[in-house]
């Protein structure tokens, strides 16, 4: 018995001692979990500041701090702001809905009991629909902003959710990417409806909505309204670049031809008011929408199989709100008046005569009505009292008149377009055809195009093709892509290292160093290919991909070539100017091996390591205790310690726990490796880092690298030779009357030229052309952003080029916006096509390509872009338009028409009489032979005086290990082909056939042409 107490007593002291541990643990628990909405907040609040201090601080890397600080601040303004404005305004609503709210014992009360009883089923179809209605604006501003953060933030993951009904995803040239949000409207109800019904994720959000309302319909309406006006304010905020240029905006001094308004009204002024309308007509609705499904459930209406109606102080809530939702409606249709400048009905792009006789006055009309209606309702809101009865239909009157007004519009125009215009559409359409392609021609700068007629001769003598020399030694027999293959096979070195790219580009180069009694010519400018030498870290063996090498060691790349696009060395291989890495032996270690000792001071070299390019997408600390692999010399490395000014000191360690936490890096944490001085580059990736810093520009699709001693300018020591030139676009989608084509925008210039040194990562803005209002206005924005382009060291500003993006969208639009005759252009008389080529024995359209020659009307060569034209269904050449680059002619373009009675051959048909004769075919099928391949290059068409040469070079690859070398160079010249070893062979087989000693095969074009005439004159 003793034993028996004694084990009860300690049993009970046992269990006593656990129930007082289990009343510790749940009250520690307890405590925790009242924390856990502390750390909710916490959690993304310390995201946010740490995202800000590492903005600010690589801002001030940068030297760009006041425009990031202006661009916060004004995104903090306008997302504050419309946050605080619509959250009061929803709270003001939503709490003045839940004080009218029906209770059980009102709804008994006939005599508050005014308008709208309805039986089950007819409560059921309403509430469904206002359901239905607010599950499509969550899905539409999701959308719309989850598209912006998307684009802003380049989150890839978000991609499958945002697909916006109303926007085309039809353009061409994807890095000019303009943006508007779409407001919610009726017209978007049955794109998204269709979107829904393809979108699992999306009908089951609709089901999901639905079953929570009928849950708990306030508490969801509030939430949701929650949800909504955070995505107001995101839109809002991320629309910045709309609002500072709106704020700051210059005058085109060019008037449209409809509402006679600046154009700058259209470019800056109407994307606030559509901003506005996106945000208002939002909140309105929704507020509108929610208050009556709170109206319509409350008291036990849906349990009681009846809504008895609404009471008057209900009515005059919905009566104020509808008014708002009717003064937007006024606002939309005032839009849509000006938006009918970019309608897309009848002949031509913008406003054509059904829009402007019968569509404008309509929007005038629904706007008005849309005004009057709203002020009816609130007159009807702000009068009625508790006495005043409501009779007959007159609360629908303006209801009534709205609709039947929209849908005059939506029949009149069809009815006015079908039975008026299209019998007589040329007569009719014929003066907004003229404004079409006015304002198109203005908006692409194709009216600043000089166009002069051009008369092939065939007069081409022996004389006038050595006095146009330097035109022939830069005829281009290399392109980037057989360079690029040779370079990887002979140029990589390592596996680490990539040729990304290889751009064309001019140098001028010193001659006759060693004759001094030769005077006359001391340099001469020659067209050559530039390649970097980039690190690409994937490319490193997986074993060897550890983070010290990813971050601390693999830094930089190092070096490039550079070849003469027209001269070929041994064994049919690309002649290098520049080229290898010393190893110590024949030259210094770590020097670029050069051709001879002119080309050594023609061409600075400086420090040729690549830390900022096209390759560099991953961050690296420098500095550290572990060297930076510089470049491999033989079997062994040699290392090195950056020593530029770039990079964010991470030496102490509350700022590498900031960057930690930013890059999800924790690694950083823990190393050994860092010192006081480490630092951090960061945005190493050029394009990302220049639109980092002006989101508001587009960029060009292709940076160059450009070697060039500046000078000690702000662009770095004179070591730093290597430069990335960027050119960068302003561009919009609201120029009135401008037809964008395939394209996301209707205006484009050429606005800027960004520099970015290579080794420093130093990023300079240059204004390019100063006649551009929009540039005019983010310069008034940011003014110290920008720099005159005259500012640029003018070593640099040598090398800049007529971009080919630009060019590539005027030449597309210039198809058919050089006919300015209204009846030439209705009918499509004279409508070109860009020609084809046999390329790698594919057809594909020609490239616009580089070229150094004198243009018919110049005394001298000079560098530029060109691209042929044919009439479409032809082959025959009809025009070739030319982009200068040089001096005070860069930026002007001019177009060379051919005569329309003759017939000049065009690519397509040279390419054919090549492929067709016996010999060359012949000879090009025995290089065909298993294991390798004939590759017949870019076809050039060459003006020389007032005579076209055509060129094209003939490769030769294995099929594995490619390594393309050239055997042959085919010129064809009015009545013959030549195919010999080299250019100046198949030159002189042409003009000096008796004085020529190179073999080639020479063949008359005569006995190809009949059916090639044949097939090209009308």
């Amino acid at each position: 018995m003793q034993f028996t107490s004694q084990f009860l007593d300690k049993f009970k002291k046992n269990n006593a001692t656990e129930s007082k541990q289990r009343e510790k643990f749940l009250i520690s628990a307890k405590n925790w979990l009242k924390l856990l909405p502390l750390l909710i907040i916490l959690i993304p609040f310390g995201e946010i500041i740490t995202r800000l201090l590492v903005e600010w601080f690589w801002f001030q890397e940068v030297n760009y701090q006041g425009v990031w600080l202006k661009r916060l601040i004004t995104q903090l303004g306008l997302g504050g702001g419309v946050f605080l404005i619509s959250a009061l305004f929803l709270g003001i609503n939503f709490n003045l809905a839940q004080k009218l709210q029906f209770t059980d014992s009102e709804e008994d009360s006939p005599s508050k009991l005014v308008l709208g009883k309805m039986n089950l089923r007819s409560l059921l179809i309403v509430i469904g629909l206002i359901c239905l209605l607010i599950s499509l604006m969550l899905i539409h501003y999701l959308q719309v902003s989850v598209y912006l953060i998307e684009s802003g933030f380049n989150l890839p993951l978000l991609e499958n959710i945002v697909d916006i009904s109303g926007l085309s995803e039809n353009y061409e040239v994807n890095n000019l990417n303009p943006f508007l949000s779409s407001p919610f409207k009726l017209q978007l109800v049955k794109p998204l409806l269709e979107r829904v019904m393809t979108s699992q994720w999306q009908i089951l959000l609709i089901l999901a909505i639905f079953a929570i309302l009928l849950m708990r319909i306030s508490f969801w309406l509030k939430s949701f309204a929650v949800i909504i006006n955070v995505f107001f304010t995101v839109t809002i905020a991320l629309n910045w670049t709309k609002v500072l240029p709106f704020l700051y905006r210059t005058n085109f001094e060019l008037f449209d031809p409809l509402f006679n308004k600046d154009i700058g009204f259209y470019i800056f002024s109407l994307p606030i008011w559509e901003l506005l309308d996106f945000w208002l007509g939002g909140l309105f609705l929704y507020s509108l929408l929610a208050v009556s499904l709170m109206y319509l459930c409350s008291g036990n209406s849906i349990s009681d199989g009846k809504f008895p109606g609404f009471s008057y102080p209900q009515l005059r809530h919905l009566y104020t709100l509808g008014g708002m939702v009717f003064l937007t409606l006024s606002l939309r249709h005032g839009l849509a008046r000006y938006e009918l400048l970019y309608s897309e009905r009848g002949a031509i792009y913008g406003a054509s005569y059904t829009d402007v006789q019968v569509q404008l006055p309509i929007e005038t009309l629904l706007s008005i009505v849309a005004a009057v209606t709203a002020v009816w309702l609130f007159w009807h809101a702000l009068t009625h009292s508790m006495r005043f009865r409501i009779k007959g239909r007159s609360h629908w009157l303006g209801f009534i008149l709205y609709i039947g007004a929209v849908i005059l519009g939506i029949t009149l125009s069809p009815i006015a377009q079908r039975f008026e215009v299209l019998p007589n559409e040329l007569e009719r359409e014929q003066p907004y055809i003229e404004r079409s392609i006015q304002l198109t021609r203005a908006a692409f700068g194709l009216d600043q195009i000089e166009e002069q007629r051009f008369d092939p001769e065939d007069t081409l003598t022996r004389e006038e093709v050595e006095a146009n020399q330097q035109t022939i030694s830069n005829i281009r027999l290399w392109d980037a892509r057989p360079l690029l293959q040779t370079n990887r096979q002979l140029q990589q070195i390592r596996l680490y290292y990539e040729f990304a790219d290889a751009d064309i580009d001019r140098y001028t180069l010193r001659v006759n160093i060693d004759d001094p009694e030769n005077v006359s010519k001391r340099t001469e400018r020659q067209q050559m290919i530039i390649a970097p030498r980039e690190l690409d870290f994937n490319s490193v063996p997986k074993q060897a991909q550890t983070w010290v090498n990813k971050h601390l060691v693999y830094t930089h790349g190092y070096g490039f070539t550079l070849s003469p696009v027209n001269q070929v060395g041994e064994g049919g291989l690309p002649k290098y100017f520049i080229k290898d890495i010393g190893t110590g032996q024949e030259e210094a270690a770590g020097d670029l091996r050069t051709k001879s000792p002119q080309i050594r001071d023609s061409i600075p070299i400086g420090k040729p390591r690549i830390y900022y390019g096209e390759l560099t997408d991953n961050y690296v600390m420098i500095q550290t205790k572990q060297p930076e692999l510089d470049f491999p010399t033989g079997e062994d490395n040699a290392y090195n310690t950056y020593d530029g000014k770039g990079g964010i000191p991470i030496g102490s360690w509350w700022r590498r726990s900031i960057f930690a936490q930013y890059l999800k890096d924790w690694q950083m944490l823990f190393t050994q490796n860092f010192t006081p001085e480490t630092k951090l580059l960061m945005r190493r990736d050029i394009k990302e880092r220049v639109k980092a810093i002006a989101p508001f520009l587009q960029f060009d699709s292709d940076p160059y690298l450009v070697t060039a001693d500046t000078e000690d300018t702000a662009l770095g020591p004179p070591e730093n030779s290597l430069h990335w030139v960027i050119d960068a676009y302003t561009i919009s989608d609201r120029y009135p009357y401008s037809d964008p084509g395939s394209y996301r925008f209707n205006y484009i210039r050429n606005s800027v030229k960004v520099v970015v040194d290579a080794y420093d990562g130093d990023v300079q803005f240059y204004i390019a052309d100063l006649n551009d209002p929009i540039i005019q206005s983010w310069e008034k924005v940011f003014p110290n952003l920008f720099q005159p382009l005259w500012q640029m060291p003018i070593t640099l500003k040598a090398h800049i080029r007529y971009p080919v993006d630009l060019f590539k969208v005027q030449s597309e639009r210039l198809l058919t916006y050089h006919m300015i005759d209204p009846q030439v252009f209705y009918n499509r008389e004279d409508q070109w096509q860009i020609p084809q080529e046999i390329y790698a024995n594919e057809a594909r359209s020609v490239e616009p390509y580089y070229l150094t020659m004198k243009l018919p009307t110049e005394q001298r060569e000079e560098f530029i872009l060109l691209l042929p034209f044919t009439p479409t269904e032809r082959n025959n050449l009809t025009a070739w338009l030319a982009g200068r680059s040089d001096g005070q002619f860069y930026g002007k373009q001019l177009l060379y028409q051919f005569p329309k009675q003759r017939l000049i051959f065009g690519p397509e048909q040279i390419e054919a009489l090549i492929n067709q004769d016996p010999v060359i075919s012949q000879q090009i099928s025995l290089w065909n032979q298993q294991g390798s391949r004939a590759i017949q290059g870019n076809l050039l068409v060459i003006p020389i005086e007032q005579s076209l040469l055509y060129v094209e070079p003939v490769y030769l690859e294995a099929e594995r290990n490619s390594l393309p070398t050239l055997i042959r160079v085919i010129v064809v010249y009015e009545n013959r082909i030549v195919m010999a070893k080299t250019l100046q062979g198949a030159i002189d087989a042409i003009f000096l056939p008796e004085d020529s000693d190179t073999p080639a095969i020479i063949r008359p074009v005569e006995e190809v042409t009949p059916s090639l005439e044949i097939e090209t004159q009308e």
